[in-house]
């Protein structure tokens, strides 16, 4: 008696569909706290309290990179090293403090990329899930595009 078909995708090719199914709850989570320690930052820099909330959402950002580098080294099998962490003076006080993280070139990378994100993510979001129930047999090849454009995302805006 012959076997049952098998919806047989190799392993890399679920792990890329698994990366573009769970683009969009990471993306939104990412543009939202972007937009929200941004704005309100922004907003009080005029006070004594903007600046240092700038500089804590940018050491945020660092963190949600750290995390977005983790899930791309799992699911799309990409190696991106890890930036060099921010270094302050040991004695230096609180304004080189807040100076030195605001203009960490990492942390602001790491925001634009929180930030361009979630369009991208609506997008293989929605061509993965149709994908999935419509054109799955021609599935393997849009996800592996769709996941080398969030390859070469991670690479360009989370490497050191």
């Amino acid at each position: 008696m012959p076997r049952p078909p098998a919806f047989g995708f190799p392993g890399a090719t679920w792990r890329e569909i698994a990366h573009l199914l769970t683009n969009l709850p990471v993306g939104m989570f990412g543009f939202v706290y972007v937009a929200s320690w941004f704005s309100t930052g922004v907003a009080l820099s005029i006070t004594v309290v903007g600046l240092p909330m700038l500089a804590l959402g940018l050491l945020g950002s660092r963190q949600i990179g750290k995390f977005e580098r983790r899930r791309a080294r799992v699911l799309l099998d990409v190696h991106v090293d890890e930036p060099s962490p921010l270094r302050h003076r040991a004695h230096g006080g609180f304004f080189p403090w807040l100076w030195t993280s605001l203009k960490d070139t990492v942390g602001w990378r790491h925001t634009l990329y929180l930030l361009i994100r979630l369009p991208w993510d609506v997008l293989t979001f929605t061509v993965t899930l149709v994908g999935l129930f419509v054109a799955w047999p021609v599935l393997p090849w849009v996800a592996r595009g769709l996941a080398h454009v969030d390859r070469a995302m991670v690479r360009g805006l989370l490497s050191p």
